[in-house]
């Protein structure tokens, strides 16, 4: 018998702003140095370190070593998608300049959540794979069609799932956002993927933000129906 999962532990975890912060920078499913990490939640490297140390110790990240350096990301899309649903209930936070306000506009169209897209797009996405029948709802997941199947195998998209592999396929992602629901698992990285290696999107240099590019508007209006507003 298992007792309950110890929230509350979880909880003093990602409740430290410092922490937050640093995990917050992760969600791009980046893996980052500790310095950059330190430099996001404005704190020296020493304190930076000691919190890195808890939340190895909690479960929430994995530790990567590259020579003498070492890098930190997050422990598993799970992590991930638990981090993108508390953003949905937590409040806003002042936006102080046009810096920050032009970030958060561009976090808000389009975005990574660890693997797979969200924001605006990832949701408008989601929305044409259950309008062209590719997928439809059931329960917390996604599931592929036979037409869908074929149809995102013919876009370069593997859609069977790993047998050995403990992630979800096909799940449902509460985009914090838009308040409604993307597509995430290994399905919404497989699918996540094929859009960055056609060009279709970007990564902007500041955070987890990407932008369409202008194949992408074509290739999304064209492929999925998907038309964008212009910038």
């Amino acid at each position: 018998m298992h007792a309950n999962p110890n929230l509350a532990a979880v909880a003093a975890l990602i409740g430290d702003p410092s922490r937050a912060a640093m995990l917050v920078s992760l969600l791009g499913g980046k893996t980052l140095p500790a310095g950059d990490l330190a430099r996001a939640a404005r704190i020296s490297p020493q304190t930076a370190s000691a919190h890195l140390a808890k939340m190895l110790q909690g479960g929430l990240l994995i530790q990567e070593a590259y020579g003498r350096h070492k890098y930190f990301r997050l422990a598993s899309s799970e992590v991930g998608q638990a981090l993108e649903a508390l953003q949905t209930i937590s409040p806003p936070q002042p936006v102080r300049s046009l810096r920050e306000s032009d970030q958060l506009h561009a976090l808000q169209f389009a975005r990574t959540c660890y693997d797979h897209l969200a924001g605006k797009i990832g949701v408008a996405l989601t929305d044409r794979l259950l309008a062209m029948g590719l997928v439809e709802k059931s329960g917390k997941d996604f599931i592929v069609s036979a037409a869908g199947k074929a149809w995102l195998q013919n876009f370069g998209v593997e859609t069977e799932a790993n047998p050995k592999s403990r992630r979800y396929f096909a799940r449902q992602c509460l985009d914090w956002s838009e308040r409604r629901q993307h597509l995430a698992g290994s399905l919404g990285a497989a699918l996540t993927r094929r859009l960055f290696e056609l060009k279709w999107l970007e990564d902007l240099p500041d955070g987890r933000a990407v932008r369409v590019t202008a194949a992408g508007r074509k290739g999304l209006s064209e492929k999925f129906g998907l038309n964008l507003d212009p910038d």
